[in-house]
């Protein structure tokens, strides 16, 4: 069988047709956009806004924003249209599956992991450590022993790590609230949505009159080279300064593309999911301008590379907000629950992706088995659970570096690339909102998307390139041999996997 064999749209929808076995759809239009909001918001904006103006633009990282905001709207046109046109659990995978065929959709499944499963390791991890901050500098109680709280790979002096147990308590709680139920999630995200909007919010008001002119000239700095502490080099300044400041930010915005994969789950999919996608990525990016144009007011440059690093929000905030210790300490809380909430998006993604490919045969049946009562794919969250939760509780953080955002921009790319095919391939398919000047957008899309991945730099795109060779391993020794469309015998029962679009 051919290993580009498209899956049926009129297949995928019957799939889809209310079932015991189908996902309960209790999402409404607002839940979608908080969902989106409570992924974006997290990591990305407290800690790579100023890695990318300490490494990359200066202030002009403000440019950088809107650089990787044009890529994620393009693709995020692209995506309002297949989600709406396709509502099937599974994001991209689906969408490359229904028009690219099956290995391209393997392929980007795969790449998916990258984005959800290891960034949710990741940002758990990230949640660990700003847990002793917490207990530190906002309740001031001692801070968990060292030995408790990294991977056994690290060590400080005479301290070695033994289990990072807070990222791993972080992940079994989210997982098991994901596997109660996805309104129920809905409702946990709402509430940390609005705590950290409201943070970013104040600090964007009452930093605003702290902002020194001086740190804003010249708002593009010269292109130079800046040499990090570790020895590698950066584009500083100028087209490839912002350019580069647009790959590390982008980190900030993943998450808007994990509304997709809840499309099975969405009340009424065809007009919510475009409001959901559209309308998370528009409020995320206004802010994320603002914030970052406040921040690098405050501080200077110098400040991001030297003392401020990690902790550059609560740092500016104590060196230059005189009167507003509190809001530090706000700032800390409001790092928590972002965290908190992208890993919890990020999981539900996983689960998801998990869920559409085990249904297709590419991963094994158990992970589209659904909870007789809470009607999720409990079993994939549990096996997602162990595969995160190992790599939060035993491996340091920093070794993944920016693969999730590549992994991601990939994604993206294909999804632009989806769009036209399927325009060409079935063009009278009900379309309930429609990417504007086709092929325009969606090029443009791959266009921006691939130009941030070149600021990414050589060591990640080796990397992909490394995690894809394993994923064909897989797909050619397991994926194939159990395919549905491969093999008529793998079929759901009452659906013909090969049945011709209506």
């Amino acid at each position: 069988m051919s290993l580009f064999l498209k899956k049926p749209i009129s297949t995928l929808m019957a799939e889809s047709a209310e079932s015991e076995k189908s996902l309960k759809r209790t999402l409404t239009a607002g839940s979608l956009i908080a969902l989106g909001i409570g992924a974006i918001i997290g990591a990305g904006l407290f800690v790579r806004t100023a890695a990318a103006a300490a490494q990359n633009a200066g202030p002009s990282v403000t440019y950088g924003f809107i650089v990787a905001a044009i890529g994620c709207a393009l693709a995020g046109l692209c995506y309002a249209e297949l989600s709406s046109s396709i509502p099937i659990a599974g994001s991209a995978y689906t969408y490359s599956y229904a028009t690219m065929g099956e290995l391209v959709a393997w392929i980007i499944g795969w790449d998916l992991i990258l984005e959800y499963a290891v960034g949710a390791a990741t940002v758990g991890i990230a949640w660990s450590e700003y847990l002793n901050r917490l207990l530190v500098d906002v309740l001031g109680i001692s801070e968990i022993p060292y030995q408790w709280c990294h991977s056994p790979f690290q060590h400080s002096g005479d301290l070695h790590g033994i289990i990072n147990l807070p990222a791993l308590f972080i992940v079994i709680i989210l997982t098991m609230l994901l596997i109660r139920g996805t309104q129920e999630s809905a409702l946990v995200n709402g509430i940390i949505v609005i705590t950290k909007v409201s943070i970013v919010v104040l600090i964007i008001v009452l930093g605003w009159s702290f902002i020194n002119p001086a740190n804003h000239t010249p708002y593009i700095p010269a292109a130079t080279t800046y040499v990090d502490p570790d020895g590698l080099s950066h584009n500083f300044g100028g087209f490839w300064g912002i350019i580069g400041a647009a790959g590390v930010v982008f980190f900030a915005f993943i998450g808007f593309d994990a509304v997709s994969t809840t499309a099975q789950e969405a009340i009424n999919p065809k007009r919510d999911m475009p409001i959901g996608i559209l309308g998370s990525l528009a409020i995320c990016t206004v802010l994320y301008i603002l914030f970052a144009h406040v921040l690098t007011g405050m501080a200077t440059v110098e400040d991001f590379r030297t003392s401020g690093k990690e902790a550059s929000v609560v740092f500016a905030i104590n060196k230059y907000m005189i009167g507003y210790g509190w809001l530090s300490k706000l700032v800390t809380v409001a790092i928590l629950a972002g965290f908190s909430s992208v890993i919890l998006v990020m999981l539900l993604g996983q689960s998801r992706v998990f869920y559409s490919m085990s249904r297709d045969g590419l991963l094994p049946k158990v992970f589209s088995d659904i909870h007789p009562e809470y009607k999720t794919p409990y079993k994939a969250s549990w096996f997602i659970l162990i595969l995160v939760g190992l790599f939060a509780a035993f491996v340091p953080g920093d070794i993944v570096g920016d693969m999730t955002s590549i992994g991601t921009l990939f994604a993206f790319i294909l999804v632009c690339i989806a769009v036209i095919v399927l325009r060409k391939t079935d063009p009278d398919l009900k379309r309930e909102f429609k990417t504007p000047l086709v092929p325009l957008v969606p090029i443009l899309g791959a266009v921006v998307c691939g130009l941030m991945i070149l600021g990414l730099g050589w060591t990640n795109w080796l990397r992909l390139i490394i995690w894809l060779l394993i994923g064909f391993v897989i797909y050619f020794t397991y994926s194939k041999k159990h395919s549905v469309l491969q093999n008529k015998d793998n079929a759901i029962p009452g659906i013909d996997p090969l049945k011709p679009d209506l």
